[in-house]
């Protein structure tokens, strides 16, 4: 199990999203948090973060649907 990525960790993986998103949609909204994130004191929504979570597991290819080998 994977740990929950921190806010600034998310932020920093979004210009990969953005180079590697493979719609326009996401590539969009991940380019606005890049420009976003320069402002001052800024921190993104809970739908923003949670569009963010969802955008870098699957820039890692992290699913939650693992399936267990356990040696017999």
């Amino acid at each position: 199990m994977t740990r929950p990525r921190s806010t600034e960790e998310l932020i920093h993986h979004m210009p990969a999203v953005r180079d590697k998103a493979e719609n326009d949609w996401s590539r969009g909204f991940a380019a606005s948090i890049v420009r976003q994130s320069r402002r001052r004191h800024w921190k993104p929504s809970q739908k923003q973060e949670a569009i963010m979570r969802r955008l870098v597991s699957e820039l890692f290819h992290e699913t939650n649907d693992l399936e267990v080998i356990e040696d017999g």
